[in-house]
């Protein structure tokens, strides 16, 4: 590194430059969540069945994380700052004509296009964040990384249940224009390029971007159509999932082999980041996961409105901002990779208690359970990142915080799609099993029948017709609680995958992250 590299400093605060970089990723990140419980509102004023509404969804997440791994190379070619400005500028008009669609194929369009733009924001953003801190000051900053990263995907649900009931869904993108118009005016003012960062010629890797597109795009309608398709049973998802499959084992294979690959893979071989990596994909796989089925419980099980299910997830936002400034200064005192430890153990016990869920669950208790999961993300995002990035080159950042991005996103849908999906074959596997005692000749059936029969009678309905109701009825419950049953089953498997992980944290360097770098790092 020359002389005049290694005296690099921002000329403004960076403290200030962190604020503005981390606005524009929040304004990305909360529009992955915030549009899931619109999507009946959507389906609705645009005219379209609500399987064809999910696809304002997919577009945006394919193209997404096609993105995300070309980042780096985006930001060597064009210029970083510039990049950056282009993804915050096209964002936000994108966001604008999603709001003004008239129907879907144009939603669909503009959506695609916002995760277009969007995919470079919080790799450039976490780039910025790494030269414009020393490695001693990195985990305060990341902290508020974190906002963006954990608080955003759990605050959408909320906001977007809010606005959609109180005014509108297209207010869900509107509210993306004054944040991104700030953003660009702040961040035209005060981010500079490193020396490092600046545009330089770099050779088009044509054919490993076009299998990037092919495997991550495949992969994405797979993971978020499968459901919907009945999976493998589904000619065209079998189609989609061998694609994936070519795409992704020709693109690793080329990426390893050419001479100027469009993204480096050869970064996983910073042990310190291929953990990180790993720890990334575990809390995103929890994080994404939790934040789905909280809300999807409390609305599709427990009746709560779009606006209620959400703010069931606020607390443990709260949580996450209050907790971080203290794992911030417990960073100084330990080693990260203890923290990591001990914040997916937090986590998994977090889950053995939401595993306790049942039918009559009240709206306090569904808080305190997400609260407590929320209380052992705010242990995690921060040192891990810190802990990955600690002993990474600066001329190879690029790569590894587009790579690391996608790992958490990608992963992150691959929760949500499993997780999901083990709901309802598990719902069915508690129906099967239930269905054994919806029989007359069991007693309680029939005692349970008797009293439901009696009180539908006293409000005036004739004895045949109460008893055919209370039929009903004890169906209803047998399939409330069988779903509930399929909930408190995926708890304990996100449990039983956060304790996995704590004997894996124990692979990071056995050092403090806010100690300078060992000589020679940089």
């Amino acid at each position: 590194m020359s002389g005049a590299e290694s005296a690099w400093r921002p000329r403004h605060n960076p403290w200030l430059i962190a604020v503005v970089v981390t606005l524009a990723a929040f304004m990305e990140v909360l529009d992955t969540t915030i549009v899931n419980v619109s999507l009946p509102h959507i389906a609705g004023s645009l005219s379209s069945s609500y399987d064809n509404a999910t696809w304002a969804l997919t577009s945006y997440l394919i193209a997404n994380g096609i993105v995300l791994t070309v980042s780096g190379w985006l930001a060597s070619r064009i210029g970083r700052k510039r990049y950056f400005l282009i993804c915050v500028v096209m964002f936000t008009v994108m966001s604008l004509l999603c709001g003004l669609s008239q129907n879907l194929p144009q939603l669909i369009v503009f959506r695609l296009l916002q995760g277009l733009f969007g995919g470079g924001l919080q790799p450039n953003q976490q780039s910025i964040i790494l030269d414009t801190f020393p490695p001693a000051r990195r985990g305060a900053a990341f902290g508020i990384t974190a906002i963006a990263t954990v608080v955003a995907p759990i605050l959408g649900p909320t906001l977007g249940g809010i606005i959609t009931d109180d005014l509108s869904w297209r207010w869900v993108f509107f509210l993306n224009v004054p944040v991104g118009i700030v953003a660009t005016f702040a961040i035209a003012a005060l981010v500079d390029d490193p020396p490092w960062a600046k545009a330089r010629p770099r050779a088009v890797d044509f054919i490993g971007f076009s299998l990037i597109t092919l495997g991550l795009g495949s992969l994405q309608i797979v993971l978020d159509r499968g459901e919907d398709a009945d999976w493998f049973a589904s000619p065209f998802i079998c189609g989609m999932a061998v694609a994936a499959a070519v795409g992704l084992l020709g693109a690793v294979t080329w990426l390893l082999s050419a001479r100027r690959p469009v993204v480096n893979l050869f970064v996983l071989g910073n042990r310190d980041f291929a953990v990180g990596s790993l720890m990334i994909s575990v809390m995103a796989i929890v994080l994404y996961s939790s934040a789905v089925l909280i809300p999807q419980i409390s609305q599709q099980v427990l009746g709560y409105d779009a606006t209620h299910a959400g703010l069931i997830l606020s607390p443990g936002g709260f949580a996450v901002v209050l907790l971080i400034p203290l794992v911030g200064r417990l960073m100084k005192l330990t080693q990260t990779r203890i923290l990591v430890a001990t914040g997916f153990t937090i986590m998994g016990l977090a889950f053995v208690y939401s595993s306790r869920v049942s039918p009559d669950v009240s709206f306090d208790t569904l808080v305190m359970m997400r609260a407590a999961q929320a209380a052992g993300l705010a242990f995690l995002f921060v040192p891990i990142s810190t802990a990955a990035y600690a002993t990474m080159a600066r001329q190879v950042q690029g790569d590894a915080t587009a790579l690391f991005t996608l790992f958490r996103n990608l992963f992150g849908s691959i929760g949500i799609s499993i997780s999901t999906a083990l709901v309802t074959s598990r719902t069915q596997v508690h129906s099967a099993y239930l269905s054994r005692y919806d029989t007359p000749l069991h007693a309680p059936f029939r005692l349970l029948q008797t009293q439901y029969a009696r009180a539908i009678e006293a409000l005036g309905q004739s004895a045949g017709a109460a008893q055919q109701m209370a039929l009903g009825r004890l169906y209803q419950v047998l399939r409330t609680q069988a779903s509930v049953s399929a909930y408190t089953d995926v708890f304990m498997l996100c449990a039983i995958l956060a304790f996995a992980a704590v004997p894996l944290a124990f692979l990071f360097s056995p050092t403090k992250r806010s100690a300078a770098p060992a000589p020679g790092v940089a």
